[in-house]
């Protein structure tokens, strides 16, 4: 069983940046893509970037320019870079995998933007 670990919300004011990571229990080479959502309160959940095993990334028109998906093989680790944070960005955000035709998913950490 794969496990997602999140680590890195937290508290910052609007024009800020955060640092999101998920740790893979295992090789992510074994995941077809890996992803970030996020769930704001009262909101269904929403993709917000994705990356390939082959590095192709892809970012929803919200956040494209502000946020960037990343990815260490070595450490299993995916990442999501987040400048200029906005208000509208508070929400929990959960790390995605896809291996073969298994999706698996992290506790989910806080982002919270004060403006």
């Amino acid at each position: 069983q794969v496990q997602l670990v999140e680590s890195g919300g937290g508290l910052v004011q609007a024009g800020g940046s955060l640092r999101l990571s998920c740790a893979a229990s295992s090789s992510i080479f074994s995941f077809n893509f890996m992803a970030w959502y996020r769930q704001a309160p009262g909101k269904q959940r929403e993709l917000v970037a994705t990356i390939t095993g082959g590095g192709n990334t892809d970012y929803a028109v919200s956040v494209k320019g502000r946020f960037t998906i990343s990815r260490d093989n070595a450490k299993n680790t995916v990442y999501l870079r987040m400048n200029n944070l906005k208000p509208e960005d508070t929400a929990v955000y959960y790390c995605n995998a896809k291996q073969s035709e298994r999706y698996f998913w992290g506790q989910g950490t806080q982002v919270t933007v004060s403006s």
